[in-house]
């Protein structure tokens, strides 16, 4: 009796690993049959400039006389797409350009790491390529805050301004914990991100755009999200916070800080910009209702402030 309790027990066993086995490789199988389809459905926009032998792509949009160029927050899957609302609002006044670094977007994938410098250099050399001469403003998002940081220090006479819309601040905290590299890399090739991606379609970061829109972003983020380029910023959060902790605005550029009121993740968040500000000529912090990425919901309020500041100080 107990012998054939146990075979059953046994063949109970062997056919829930099989089914794992074949569930794992109907995940693995089906990830690699959609990045391959959509490879030929992601639609191109904007252009491409060379830049250290790769190619970098930007968007252009609007034909004023000043230039802002926008930067994006770690991870922004198609930066170009993810700023529309901002560059509808930016576009009438400004000529606007959207900067794709390595791994984002339509951008090349780059050997080289990312670090600040790197990454740094790069976009100083894509607009040279694209002849934006001084002056133009910066305008970065999230992350974009330390590099761009580093940005307005090395090249202090082409940057006339620097606009953070909840930006990064060297003295944030909790870039030093080890980045889970493996893991990502794990959920990428298994097509297990896919996977949660599917169950989860709410998870995916995008502002209203009508559905083609929508789901272009849903593919770059599924092929750019945990690339080696991203993988290698993550894990040079805290080096790259640490070399910008000696760093601090120059005293004569305008700043202005646009911040989601409620942070909940960081303490302190708009003291620490405030701080940041306390010795410009012309530093200004502004908060709205809303979440991490502003520019989503309140791009009309960011791009009618700046404005208002930018005649203030001139």
């Amino acid at each position: 009796m107990m012998k054939k309790i146990l075979i059953i027990l046994l063949k109970i066993f062997g056919a829930i690993v099989i089914a794992f086995a074949l569930f794992i490789a109907t995940v693995y199988f089906v990830n690699v049959f959609s990045n391959k389809s959509e490879a030929g459905k992601i639609k191109p926009y904007g252009q491409s400039v060379a830049v250290d032998g790769k190619n970098m792509n930007v968007l252009i949009q609007g034909k004023g006389e000043e230039t802002v160029v926008l930067l994006p927050g770690y991870g922004t899957p198609a930066p170009a797409l993810d700023f529309k609302p901002l560059i509808d609002e930016l576009s009438p006044f400004y000529k606007v350009v959207v900067i794709e670094p390595f791994g984002y977007g339509l951008s090349d994938i780059t050997e080289k790491e990312r670090t600040t410098e790197n990454m740094v250099s790069e976009i100083h050399e894509a607009l040279q390529q694209l002849n934006i001469t001084p002056h133009y403003t910066l305008m970065g998002h999230s992350i974009s805050g330390i590099y761009g940081l580093d940005y307005v220090n090395k090249y202090p006479n082409e940057v006339n301004a620097f606009v953070g819309i909840d930006s990064s601040v060297p003295t944030q905290g909790g870039n030093d914990d080890p980045f889970p590299t493996d893991v990502y890399k794990l959920l990428k090739k298994s097509g297990f991100y896919r996977l949660l991606m599917k169950l989860a379609p709410d998870q995916l970061i995008a502002p209203a755009v009508d559905d083609e829109t929508r789901e272009q972003i849903r593919m770059l983020s599924l092929k750019n999200t945990f690339n080696p380029n991203n993988l290698s910023e993550g894990e040079n959060f805290g080096p790259n916070f640490k070399a910008a902790e000696g760093l601090t605005f120059p005293k004569d550029l305008p700043v202005i800080f646009f911040l989601q009121e409620n942070d909940t993740e960081t303490e302190g968040w708009i003291p620490l910009h405030e701080e940041q500000v306390k010795n410009s000529v012309h530093g200004k912090v502004m908060t709205f209702e809303g979440g991490h990425y502003l520019h989503h919901t309140r791009s009309k309020e960011i791009a009618e402030n700046f404005r208002k500041f930018m005649n203030e100080v001139k």
